[in-house]
């Protein structure tokens, strides 16, 4: 039978998808409310808890690069999802207990719930996305609208767990938010474990995803090491009573080592030098979307809580219910974008990869203009109206279709084939450096804290931020200047992709 013209999906896609939305709820639904329980219940200031939400998120996209390696060397998919599924259960868990504890115990069981947490990411993450393209032949035209329903169920779990994870937390306790993340992993992985062995098989009916080589001392080693080196750099600063940001220092001097490794190497011809270098310069500009975009579980949840009206008819609404605004807004919007560029693409007027990045860089900064507008003036009692934050949400996602549908694709596209798992976890890099940044930047929110005190004043750069104003402005002009910088390159840059958009 001709698989291009095949009806339907195979039954592991919806394996996959059940697997995937269970992972994303736990994953979101610890996000939503994680610096609201640092501030709230450890009595972390917001700067403290803004610098470990970045280190965490940051880890997390640098760790999908070792579960990626021991994936394809030895352990396979299966193996990896079942590993990551566990330690991420084991985190979540963990974080439940540091909610039912008090003082050291709390942070210090906080800590290796993270680290677990972190370590089980990157051995889930790059290897269920990775299965779905395996259920297909070469070639058969199914896969992309196979990707559009895995993708789904990442948005659905988006989507409800703030509902659930935050109802729990803010209104009743927070150990019983971390508990609902972590029964929803549960959950996933039983289902994964149950049904792979009947429904993960390709069109031969030939099992997927299997182990390539024995996991043995060595492999198990590298795992330990990999959990150790963790732990030790998300509690460095505890430790050594230092404000070294050694996490910083890894993430961002491994973005500027990895170009220097790969634009060195000498077999590289011109055309596809140039090409990595729009990779790298494109990764650049990311930075600075995602350092923007990813305040949502920072200090625009931080903003929430304390300075947003979020009554509803008498009852308060819980502060993490906004992030369920961008899952929700994905969903509604994501069909008509891809109509818009598939119209546009018939009339020959899509824009470029560059363009479109720098569409979404000015709709974030759009989105910061809006609430920016909105706390003008206000003062540190003062509260604005919910539909302010709702809107730089919608705006922010309509950002995000711009840009991240098309960047795992540009990579694959640019890249030489000897090189394209090294490029793809520099894209990888890029993003916990945005995510690291994110927390820097969610540090510098002004004000003493949930009681009324004295706004405390902030600086980057040189420029005081003294109110929530002047807070917002640095993203104003931080994505504004990005997009037009961007928006004047690509036309340069367009020319060294070499006929590939």
């Amino acid at each position: 039978m001709d698989t291009a013209v095949q009806k339907g999906h195979p039954r592991g896609l919806y394996l996959l998808f059940m697997t995937e939305m269970w992972e994303r709820f736990s994953y979101y639904g610890m996000r939503a409310i994680f610096v609201l329980y640092m501030v709230k219940m450890l009595a972390f200031d917001d700067a403290k808890a803004s610098e470990i939400y970045g280190s965490y998120t940051g880890l997390v996209y640098l760790t999908p690069l070792l579960g990626g390696y021991l994936s394809d060397r030895f352990l396979g998919n299966r193996r990896s999802i079942e590993i990551g599924g566990i330690l991420m259960a084991i985190g979540q868990f963990l974080m439940f207990f540091s909610a039912a504890s008090s003082g050291a115990m709390a942070i210090t069981l906080m800590w290796i719930g993270l680290t677990s947490l972190i370590i089980g990411n990157g051995f889930f993450k790059p290897n269920i996305s990775t299965m779905v393209g395996q259920l297909y032949p070469k070639g058969d035209r199914r896969v992309d609208a196979a990707f559009t329903i895995f993708y789904m169920g990442i948005n659905l779990g988006a989507f409800f767990s703030p509902l659930i994870c935050g109802t729990l937390a803010e209104k009743i306790d927070f150990k019983w938010g971390f508990l609902a993340a972590g029964i929803g992993m549960v959950i996933g992985l039983f289902t994964f474990i149950l049904q792979k062995n009947r429904l993960l098989v390709d069109q031969d009916n030939k099992p997927i995803g299997m182990p390539s080589k024995p996991f043995g001392i060595t492999q198990i080693g590298i795992v330990l090491l990999a959990i150790a080196v963790i732990f030790f750099f998300m509690n460095f600063k505890t430790m050594f009573n230092s404000d070294l940001d050694i996490i910083g220092y890894l993430i961002y001097g491994a973005m500027i080592v990895m170009p220097l490794i790969i634009l060195t190497d000498k077999s590289l011809t011109k055309d596809e030098r140039d090409r990595i270098m729009v990779i790298f310069i494109l990764a650049f500009f990311v930075i600075f979307f995602w350092g923007a975009f990813e305040q949502a579980g920072a200090s625009l949840t931080i903003f929430a809580d304390r300075q947003t009206d979020r009554n509803l008819f008498g009852w308060e609404m819980p502060a993490s219910y906004f992030q369920s605004v961008n899952p929700l807004a994905i969903i509604l919007l994501a069909p008509l974008f891809s109509s818009l560029w598939l119209n546009l693409g018939n009339r020959g007027k899509e824009p470029s990869s560059p363009k479109k990045m720098a569409i979404g860089l000015a709709l974030v900064s759009l989105g910061y203009v809006v609430i920016a507008f909105a706390v003008y003036g206000l003062g540190i009692a003062d509260k604005v109206s919910m539909f302010w934050l709702i809107a730089l949400y919608v705006i922010h996602t309509m950002g995000e279709l711009c840009l991240s549908p098309i960047g795992l694709s540009m990579v694959s596209k640019l890249s030489p084939i000897r090189f394209s798992s090294l490029l793809m976890g520099t894209w990888f890099l890029a993003n916990a450096a945005a995510n690291k940044f994110a927390g820097t930047l969610s540090a510098l929110i002004p004000g003493g804290g949930e009681n009324g005190e004295a706004a405390k004043t902030t600086s980057f750069l040189g420029f005081q931020i003294a109110n929530l104003f002047d807070f917002f402005m640095v993203f104003i002009v931080m994505c504004g200047v990005a997009a037009a910088i961007l928006f004047v390159l690509s036309r340069w840059l367009e020319k060294r992709m070499h006929g590939i958009n």
